[in-house]
């Protein structure tokens, strides 16, 4: 039970029941994550277009999204939110096919992560962690390090907000309380 009210899609005002049919057709239903917001819609609104935009509308970069979804994955699992863990292994379970590299990221167990993971994709992984637990350490070098590897500003630019969103993401599912969806919980190994 969250702490706080959340409109139930039933009982919702027109305004916020297109929403949810919006977000329930591009998603299957509407995760609490974003239900949270439905004392405030337009925040619903812009919470899903920005998910949408830094999950699957930058195609530009080339970042493809398995990366995306274990920097989701590194970054919950260092913020100790096993929702938002949860929620971003089921699609890197698929991705990944992979269950020991998976249960590793969950873990955030760094002896096998270094040991099985290319180096471009372990220096990312600790600059997330980096971020998350330390932010105000971040420096020149760690950047630099990441172009050294190969990655173009506009990748770093967009790798370094999906850190910086899934920190946000994981604060107000912790600040909130939020539990698994009943339905997902079902589904989830």
């Amino acid at each position: 039970m969250a702490r706080i009210r959340m409109i139930d899609e039933k009982t919702a005002p027109p305004e916020l029941q297109e929403l949810y049919h919006t977000i329930a057709g591009a998603r299957g239903g509407v995760a609490q994550v974003l239900k949270i917001h439905s004392l405030l819609p337009q925040t619903m609104r812009d919470h899903f277009q920005l998910y949408k935009t830094l999950m699957f509308g930058l195609r530009e970069t080339q970042i493809r999204r398995p990366l995306l979804e274990m920097v989701a994955v590194i970054v919950s699992a260092a913020n100790q939110c096993h929702y938002c863990v949860a929620h971003h292994s089921e699609p890197l379970r698929r991705l990944l096919q992979d269950e020991d590299r998976l249960r590793a990221l969950q873990n955030r167990d760094w002896t096998y992560i270094e040991a099985h993971f290319p180096p471009q994709t372990v220096v990312l992984l600790r600059l997330a962690e980096k971020i998350t637990l330390q932010p105000a350490t971040v420096t020149d070098a760690d950047i630099d390090q990441l172009k050294r590897l190969g990655y173009r500003e506009d990748q770093i630019l967009q790798l370094v907000l999906v850190i910086c969103y899934f920190n946000f993401v994981n604060r107000s599912v912790l600040a909130f309380g939020l539990e698994l969806e009943p339905d997902f919980a079902r589904t989830c190994r």
